[in-house]
């Protein structure tokens, strides 16, 4: 799957909440009547209390009845995950008082202040002749009346829900500063059937629960999957005609490949934080140790060389550095 992105305007808008929290705590204790010099002053500060933030978020309008109906279902979707996030409050949409039609051409934030829209989301849904589509938003920030975000993406019809999620991880982000977390999927292995033929395979969905598949079929065990960086990837094991061995799947395409057939049992893969390398152990004649293979070069390079079981490597953040059981 490829996913093509278009920044067409961008504005960065930066508040200063810690600001806006020490005027808070000024005017509190502005309205408390003055204590006599020995009376003691005590305050409790047990949580602080966040209010979402109301967003309005418009259906994305199609060219026809297709891309109209992808653009609903794209509105929801965003919507949702925003909600879920504890951190938007999405405005019913019978409460809109400008049109999808006139909101095209430029917001008329007056009437977005009356609903007490803090921001607003629009955009539109178009296949383009190579049969792509393209999925255009844009956030506005309603009180400044400046646009913060405008992106374009293009990918597979198919493919809108995904474009959802991206879509709410850059208002996400815009709006708080911090990485959104909607474009997940989580990886997992499924069990299935009674408890003398328990069928294992590797499944797929998004961090909503939406989009679930499964990898494989179930005829072969499978343990261990491991996303890529870039996710679109997971190493995993498999006893594949009774061999423990690591391989490497591609979930758009289905591809599979195996990563050297090592004598002994591969298991326990990982990705480095580059996608270049995996790390995993080894057992050979009754000993593991841990190995890296270059997915470049196909070399493979013994790390651990002990009498003990080393098992269960892991990269550090920057690569430089393995940690392992042993």
């Amino acid at each position: 799957m490829t996913i093509k992105t278009n920044a067409f305007k961008r504005y960065w808008v930066t508040r200063s909440l810690a600001g806006l929290c020490a005027l808070a705590v000024v005017a509190g204790l502005a309205v408390v009547p003055s204590a006599p010099a020995h009376a003691e002053l005590r305050i409790d500060i047990t949580r602080g209390e966040v209010k979402p933030m109301p967003i309005a978020i418009t259906r994305f309008p199609g060219e026809g009845v297709s891309e109209t109906e992808v653009g609903q279902n794209i509105t929801s979707v965003i919507s949702n995950d925003l909600a879920r996030s504890g951190l938007f409050a999405p405005i019913d949409e019978k409460a809109f008082i400008q049109s999808a039609s006139s909101l095209a051409v430029n917001p008329n934030f007056a009437e977005w202040r009356a609903i007490n829209a803090q921001a607003l989301v629009n955009g539109r849904v178009v296949t383009e002749p190579n049969g792509l589509l393209r999925v255009e938003f844009r956030l506005w920030d309603v009180l400044a009346e400046n646009q913060m975000a405008g992106v374009a993406y293009r990918t597979q019809p198919n493919n809108w829900r995904r474009i959802a999620h991206k879509i709410a991880d850059e208002i996400y982000k815009r709006i708080t500063g911090e990485s959104g977390y909607f474009d997940t999927r989580i990886v997992y292995v499924s069990e299935s059937g009674p408890g003398d033929k328990r069928v294992k395979r590797l499944a797929i969905m998004d961090q909503d629960g939406a989009n679930h598949r499964f990898l494989s079929d179930g005829k072969f065990l499978v343990l261990n999957p491991r996303f890529s960086p870039t996710a679109q990837e997971v190493v995993y094991m498999s006893y594949f005609n009774d061999k423990p061995r690591v391989y490497v799947l591609d979930i758009d395409t289905g591809e599979l490949e195996l990563l050297g057939d090592f004598p002994g049992m591969t298991f326990a893969p990982r990705f480095a934080p580059d996608g270049n390398s995996v790390v995993m152990s080894q057992a050979l004649d009754g000993n593991s140790e841990v190995y890296e293979l270059d997915l470049r070069t196909r070399e493979k390079r013994q790390l651990t060389r002990h009498p003990a079981v080393d098992t269960s490597p892991s990269y550090s953040p920057d690569g430089s550095r393995i940690t392992f059981n042993s």
